[in-house]
């Protein structure tokens, strides 16, 4: 048995969610609306406030789909519910980020400044305080969405294992090296 696949989803005070007849779902909260369509031989079936992913035979793609669906569903009733933030940090001398209205501008130390377009479903806020770094904070209630945008901002300048510098996430640990040790 799958063990994602077989727990049931909680729905919070709020939270709505439709199958429709082509087996796609939608679900509508306070923070906004998600659908996703579901492969047809998942069933979704829902008793009161929970939520339950059945599939039909043990066979191995039916399986993998089980646990998937329900972390999709998962993750949609969260983000409706709650939402989810990613905080960026832009760590080098020089290096800047301001948000003008859905456009992030960085400068991280190219020729030229990268103007990034955030998509409308996702909101970015920076802040720039004295002696501390650049932090690029993104909400939004779609996780794959959010996830792909913060992937894409810290592609422009990946941090580097020898100083640290370049765009990386809050509390990540990165993995440093020595330098060059001068031969005596």
């Amino acid at each position: 048995m799958s063990r994602i696949g077989k727990m049931p989803i909680k729905l919070p005070q709020g939270v709505s969610l439709t199958v429709k007849a082509d087996n796609s779902v939608t679900v509508k909260g306070p923070k906004g609306e998600l659908s996703q369509a579901i492969d047809p031989d998942i069933t979704v079936e829902i008793d009161n406030d929970t939520v339950t992913v059945n599939r039909p035979t043990e066979q191995k793609r039916h399986k993998s789909m089980h646990g998937l669906y329900r972390s999709l569903l998962s993750n949609m009733v969260l983000g409706v519910s709650d939402g989810y933030t990613i905080k960026m940090e832009v760590v080098g001398v020089g290096y800047k980020a301001e948000a003008k209205g859905q456009v992030l501008e960085m400068s991280l130390g190219y020729s030229h400044d990268i103007h990034f377009e955030i998509p409308a479903e996702v909101k970015v806020e920076t802040k720039t305080e004295r002696r501390s770094n650049p932090v690029i904070t993104l909400t939004s209630s779609d996780k794959q969405l959010i996830g792909q945008v913060a992937a894409k901002i810290r592609s422009f300048r990946a941090p580097e294992p020898y100083k640290g510098k370049g765009i990386k996430f809050v509390g990540e640990q990165l993995r440093r090296k020595a330098g060059k040790s001068a031969s005596v």
